[in-house]
């Protein structure tokens, strides 16, 4: 990354936070400073009416009834290319959400470009849930294994490695997937998920990173990030 980028990450470490956020491990920078959503936008600008800052964390509040339920992800102004990512999470009863990495905003998506990290109830939610479309898998393509998911309404931590074409997947301090982006393997998964429509998927080096708002209240905290 640019000197600038490090920078911008130990001002945000530096930052005071709310009670909900620890402390910032060693050698790792607060994406989140626990007060303001400083750092962060809404992907391609969308309007804000989903994502605040709640008792120190960052709560996406779902659908409002009365509203116009403008869904908006919430991204790092920030671009990485290869890190290590922290974060805490907890999703709502029948709630979606997900955190994905090196999107781009070329596309009016953001997953067009970015893999996603599963963040759901994966016990209540209403939906036909396939295997690969649980906790902690990469949506639609590989399976999470022999991990240990909290209950709706209980803190997750999560953890995402990318360094190069390898990508690690933790949950509560497990390993529970790994694979290789561009492999044979990769492109055999693409060809059969509902990503072989979106030729970008993946691709990208560097990118941001994304919070989704799927219309279900979610939070994150302690959001930790240091760089590969």
């Amino acid at each position: 990354m640019k000197i600038s980028v490090f920078v911008c990450l130990l001002l945000l470490a530096c930052t005071p936070r709310g009670s909900e956020q620890a402390a910032v491990p060693e050698g790792f920078a607060a994406l989140f400073d626990g007060q303001s959503l400083n750092g962060w936008r809404p992907f391609r600008n969308q309007p804000n009416n989903s994502w605040e800052v709640a008792e120190g964390t960052l709560h996406c509040k779902g659908y409002q009834e009365g509203t116009q339920n403008l869904r908006s992800d919430l991204m790092t102004e920030t671009q990485f290319d290869d890190f290590e990512l922290w974060f805490e999470w907890k999703i709502s009863a029948q709630g979606n959400s997900g955190v994905m990495f090196r999107v781009s905003e070329e596309f009016d998506v953001p997953f067009a470009t970015g893999p996603e990290y599963q963040v759901i109830d994966e016990v209540g939610y209403p939906g036909e849930l396939k295997d690969e479309n649980k906790v902690a898998c990469n949506y639609d393509m590989h399976i999470a294994q022999n991990k240990v998911v909290k209950p709706v309404g209980e803190w997750n931590q999560g953890k995402l490695v990318v360094k190069g074409n390898h990508v690690e997947h933790w949950l509560n301090g497990a390993q529970v997937l790994t694979y290789e982006l561009h492999s044979d393997d990769w492109k055999n998964r693409v060809a059969n998920s509902k990503w072989k429509d979106f030729p970008a998927y993946g691709t990208h080096r560097q990118g941001h990173i994304v919070l989704q708002d799927h219309g279900n209240e979610v939070w994150y905290r302690n959001v930790f990030l240091r760089a590969l």
